[in-house]
C-alpha cells in the first residue's frame, strides 16, 4: 500500500514564502509523473503543479511565477515552494499522481493558511 505523507504547511502572511514536502512510499516513484493538489473549504481540489518523472514541470495560471515544484528521486519526495503567498492560497495541499491512470491512495495534506 502506497503511502503519501505532505508537510510543512503552515500559517504564513500574505507576501510570506513556505516549502512543503511529500514523502512517498511507492517503490515506482522515479519512474512516475507527480502532482501537487489544493482543496479550499467548499472547493474542488485543483491541481496546482506538476512534474514529470524527467523534471519537466507544469503550473497552473494562477501560481505560475510564485510556485516551483521540484523531486528528490533518490529520497522519494515531491517539494513545492510556495514564495509570494497570497490569501487565495489559503487550503490544504496534498500530493499525487497526475490522475490520468488513478492515484495513489490521498494523504492527510498539509494545511496552508495565508492571513492578509
Amino acid at each position: 500500500q502506497v503511502q503519501l505523507v505532505e508537510s510543512g504547511g503552515g500559517l504564513v502572511q500574505a507576501g510570506g514564502s513556505l516549502r512543503l514536502s511529500c514523502a512517498a512510499s511507492a517503490s515506482d516513484f522515479v519512474m512516475n509523473n507527480m502532482a501537487w493538489y489544493r482543496q479550499a473549504p467548499g472547493k474542488q481540489r485543483e491541481l496546482v503543479a506538476a512534474i514529470s518523472s524527467g523534471g519537466s514541470t507544469n503550473y497552473a495560471d494562477s501560481v505560475k511565477g510564485r510556485f516551483t515544484i521540484s523531486r528528490d528521486n533518490a529520497k522519494k519526495k515531491l517539494y513545492l515552494q510556495m514564495n509570494s503567498l497570497k490569501p487565495e492560497d489559503t487550503a490544504v495541499y496534498y500530493c499525487n499522481l497526475p490522475g490520468q491512470f488513478g492515484f495513489y491512495p490521498w494523504g492527510q495534506g498539509t494545511q496552508v493558511a495565508v492571513s492578509s
